[in-house]
C-alpha cells in the first residue's frame, strides 16, 4: 500500500471541499462544466451547487459560463489553483519523506525489499507523470527543486538521481562544476522549448527579451537555484540586459504551470517557461531556446536493477506518448545514457533568435 499525504487548506472555519480544485482544473482543461462534471465523477447538478456555494464564500465568481462558448475559469479561480500548486511544491518533499516513514514503519522489510529509486528534480510535466506510470514496479521517490540543489543532494547521497536542464546553445558554469566526468553518468529525458509566456492573441506585442524593459510590463520570473532561471540569466546577459531593467524580475513561481497561471490571470504581462506550460492555458508561446532535460546518476548505480527497470519505462510506449502530449517536447534523447559531453550537448547553433 502506498502512503500519500495531501495538503488542505481552509477559508476561515470552512475546509475547502475536495471537490473543488479537482472541478476547477477539470474546467480549465475541457472549457465545459458538463465535461468536467463527468470528469470528477459527479452530476452536472452537483458540481453547480459547489461552484454556487463558493462563489457565493469568495465573493466573486470562480467560473464564467457563457452560451455557446462553455466555461472559463475567472482570474479569481486561475490565481486560486496558482496558490493551491505553490503550495503543494513547497511542502511536496516534506510530505514525501513523512509518506516514506510512515511506510517504513508500517511495513519494516517488505518495503525495504521493493525496487525503489529517489529523484531529486527540477520541475518538468513530463518527469511528474513517471511515479503513476511506474506503480507497481518501481517505486519513485520524486521531490521537486531546482536544478543546482538536485545536484547538491545527488552529491550528499541524499538521492540516487538529480533531474535537471540545459540550453542547448550554450553550456552552463554552475551545473558543469557539479557533475564528474569520472563518476556521473546522464540519462536522456526529453529535449523541449523554453521561452516567453504571453497572454493569449499577445495583446502586448512582445516579440523578444528587449521587450521586457518596457515601462509598465509585469513580468513573473522562475525561483532562483532552478534550472530555467540559469537559463533566463544566461539569455539576458547574452543580450546584454541586465535584470534591474525588468519589472517583476525579483517576482519567483515554484513551476512552469505556476507561471503560465500569472499570466493567464492577469497579475503577469510575460513570464519565462515551457511551451508545454504555455499551451496547457492556451497562451501565447515565443520560443527562445531548446534544452535537453537530463537525469545524473552515478556510473555505479547504473548498473542497478532498478535504474535500468527506469531506463525501460522511459524508452517505452506510454512514456513517449506522454511526451508527443506535450507541445514543444521531443524524444530524441529519452532513454539515451550518455556521458557528460554528450549528454550536455552545447554548444550548438542556435535553433530560435534569442536576442530579439
Amino acid at each position: 500500500m502506498k502512503i500519500e499525504f495531501e495538503p488542505g487548506w481552509k477559508l476561515r472555519s470552512a475546509p475547502v471541499a475536495p471537490l473543488l480544485v479537482p472541478l476547477l482544473v477539470a474546467i480549465q482543461r475541457f472549457g465545459s462544466l458538463a465535461a468536467a462534471a463527468r470528469d470528477v465523477g459527479y452530476s452536472y447538478r452537483h458540481v453547480w451547487s459547489v461552484l454556487g456555494d463558493w462563489n457565493q464564500r469568495m465573493g466573486r465568481p470562480l467560473v464564467e459560463l457563457e452560451r455557446g462558448r462553455g466555461a472559463r475559469l475567472t482570474p479569481l479561480a486561475l490565481k486560486l489553483l496558482e496558490l493551491e500548486e505553490r503550495a503543494r511544491t513547497r511542502l511536496a518533499p516534506q510530505l514525501a519523506e513523512l509518506a516514506e516513514e510512515f511506510e517504513r514503519e508500517l511495513y519494516g522489510e517488505a518495503i525495504a525489499r521493493a525496487p525503489q529509486l529517489t529523484l531529486c528534480a527540477s520541475h518538468d510535466m513530463a518527469l511528474e507523470r513517471l511515479p503513476e506510470l511506474t506503480e507497481g514496479v518501481l517505486q519513485l521517490g520524486l521531490r521537486f527543486h531546482g536544478s543546482v540543489e538536485s545536484l547538491e543532494a545527488l552529491a550528499r547521497g541524499d538521492c540516487d538521481l538529480a533531474g535537471f536542464h540545459v540550453a542547448e546553445q550554450w553550456q552552463t558554469p554552475e551545473i558543469l562544476q557539479r557533475l564528474d566526468p569520472s563518476v556521473h553518468k546522464l540519462i536522456g529525458l526529453a529535449v523541449r522549448e523554453q521561452g516567453l509566456i504571453v497572454a493569449r492573441g499577445n495583446p502586448q506585442g512582445i516579440q523578444g527579451l528587449h521587450d521586457l524593459t518596457r515601462p509598465g510590463l509585469r513580468f513573473v520570473n522562475r525561483q532562483r537555484g532552478s534550472g530555467t532561471r540559469l537559463v533566463f540569466d544566461q539569455l539576458l546577459t547574452r543580450a546584454g540586459i541586465a535584470s534591474g531593467e525588468l519589472s517583476g524580475y525579483s517576482r519567483e513561481a515554484f513551476t512552469h504551470t505556476a507561471v503560465a497561471a500569472a499570466v493567464a490571470d492577469g497579475s503577469a504581462d510575460v513570464g519565462f517557461g515551457i511551451r508545454a506550460a504555455a499551451a496547457h492555458l492556451e497562451l501565447g508561446f515565443i520560443p527562445l531556446v531548446s534544452e535537453r532535460y537530463v537525469l545524473a546518476c552515478t556510473s555505479n548505480r547504473m548498473e542497478s536493477s532498478e535504474v535500468k527497470k527506469l531506463l525501460a519505462f522511459l524508452r517505452g510506449k506510454p512514456f513517449k506518448a506522454v511526451l508527443a502530449s506535450l507541445p514543444g517536447y521531443d524524444n530524441a534523447i529519452t532513454g539515451r545514457v550518455m556521458g557528460i559531453a554528450e549528454g550536455l550537448g552545447g554548444p550548438r547553433p542556435a535553433r530560435f533568435a534569442p536576442l530579439g
